[in-house]
């Protein structure tokens, strides 16, 4: 799926790495047979990441990367104030994608890129905000 911006011109290596980080995720879940719906889904200046469905069952993936644990693990980085701001960008995504049978989750996967590998960590179901 095409990113809106060029990442050639994006000064901040880190958005750079997040978007790596994005399309490993992709990857990840294509090749566990779910399709990716949205890249990058934006509800003004909020976003997810990914909305990716298999059969009844569709996951809002928040994806953290991170060039190591120096800092913790990347899955620790999703607190309770970016649970809220996923969960108002999926509201909004059901609103207008929704259909009656699916299944709703908020998974958050974590990537840990090193020179020498990449470590990905699927947390399936990782938080369950209340639904309005």
């Amino acid at each position: 799926m095409p990113v809106k911006s060029n990442p050639a011109a994006w000064k901040d290596p880190r958005h750079r790495r997040g978007l790596a980080g994005e399309r490993a995720a992709i990857r990840f879940l294509t090749a566990r047979g779910w399709r990716i719906l949205d890249h990058r889904f934006r509800m003004g200046r909020l976003e997810i990441d990914l909305v990716a469905r298999r059969g009844p069952v569709v996951a809002f993936v928040e994806v953290k990367t991170r060039r190591g644990e120096t800092f913790g693990s990347p899955l620790e980085a999703v607190g309770w104030s970016k649970q809220r701001e996923i969960h108002r960008v999926a509201s909004a995504w059901v609103d207008r994608f929704g259909r009656p049978r699916d299944v709703y989750r908020f998974d958050v996967i974590g990537v840990t890129a090193t020179p020498c590998r990449t470590q990905i960590e699927h947390v399936e179901d990782a938080f369950r905000p209340a639904w309005r």
